[in-house]
């Protein structure tokens, strides 16, 4: 179950990167669509933070498995996923002002 919240939190942190509205340059008409997008990507961020802290409490129980270099790859991915999300919400506090 934690492999599996862990490949969702993957997608979501994904997506979350694909619409990041970074750059002032706007097209004509669509400014409108800018605060739509900042509160998706917030809300992403927030969703990936709790889906990364939920699937590691799932994938490492109190008995530590024989695989080190599973778990440090694992710790790896978590902790870009949650250092992107943290930037994110930094990034994006700064863009509302």
């Amino acid at each position: 179950m934690g492999g599996l919240l862990l490949f969702a939190t993957v997608i979501l942190w994904m997506l979350g990167l694909w619409m990041s509205p970074h750059g002032e340059s706007v097209a004509v008409g669509t400014e409108h669509v800018r605060p739509l997008i900042v509160r998706y990507i917030r809300n992403s961020a927030i969703g990936t933070l709790v889906l990364c802290a939920l699937s590691a409490w799932l994938l490492f129980p109190a008995r530590r498995p024989k695989w080190p270099a599973r778990d440090r790859a694992i710790m790896g991915i978590i902790a870009l996923m949650v250092a992107t999300s943290l930037y994110q919400l930094v990034w994006l506090r700064g863009v509302n002002g």
